[in-house]
């Protein structure tokens, strides 16, 4: 077999020389996975701090709902995303089914009981850690918030990263609701599992490498975040 026949190799000449199908694909991952993060955080953030600080009638419940929600089958948010996006749904007049916005969401629903479930248990634990000085300064939940929140920046950094990792590596939902259509919904994984069935394995490896690597990197970063703020605080 020559280096030329080798799906390996070519993926690598895929990657190295730029390939723009290639290219367009990663990019339009990227966003969607990074916007639907940032809309998660800025939701989840605020609501697991709130979740770790308040104590109200149901808590626990939203609490357990919330850990479940973790495990949430991708093809399950997928669907319900899906029936609200179709013709025939509450928000069907919108026409954002099989469209990036589409994906962003199913994306978000699934990034965001991570991020909030995880956040919750690191303010509620600098909470228990720091209760008698802030119970000596007076400090409403409301005040103490900002102040733990920005406390747990590197473990919360961790916690968004890992809902990143989570996102990029997603397929069931983007298929059910992006469609796949190229150049327009086709994502990484999407895009591998089509590859595949059709025979394209240098398109599909390609992807799988750009994929696994990037993967790698988070991982790596969460690993950086963890080992500076260990220094940093000791």
């Amino acid at each position: 077999m020559s280096p030329s026949d080798n799906p390996f190799y070519t993926a690598f000449a895929l990657i190295l020389g730029m390939d723009q199908g290639l290219i367009a694909i990663v990019t339009l991952s990227l966003q969607v996975s990074l916007i639907a993060v940032l809309l998660a955080s800025a939701l989840a953030l605020p609501l697991g701090a709130a979740l770790a600080l308040w104590r109200f009638p149901g808590r626990n419940a939203l609490i357990v709902l919330l850990n479940a929600l973790m495990g949430l089958p991708p093809v399950v948010a997928g669907l319900c995303v899906y029936l609200l996006l179709s013709r025939a749904g509450p928000l069907g007049q919108f026409g954002l089914l099989f469209t990036p916005t589409a994906m962003v969401i199913a994306q978000t629903i699934l990034v965001f009981p991570i991020i909030a479930a995880l956040t919750r248990q690191q303010v509620e634990t600098l909470h228990n850690e720091y209760a008698e000085q802030l119970r000596s300064l007076g400090l409403k939940p409301l005040r103490m918030m900002p102040t733990l929140l920005w406390d747990a920046r590197f473990g919360l950094l961790t916690v968004i990263l890992a809902g990143f990792g989570r996102a990029s590596a997603e397929v069931g939902a983007v298929m059910i609701v992006g469609g796949n259509i190229d150049g327009v919904t086709r994502v990484m994984t999407t895009s591998i599992v089509l590859e595949t069935s059709k025979g394209n394995l240098p398109l599909a490896l390609g992807l799988g490498i750009v994929l696994l690597s990037l993967v790698t990197l988070i991982n790596a970063l969460a690993h950086m975040v963890i080992e500076t703020a260990k220094r940093r605080l000791g």
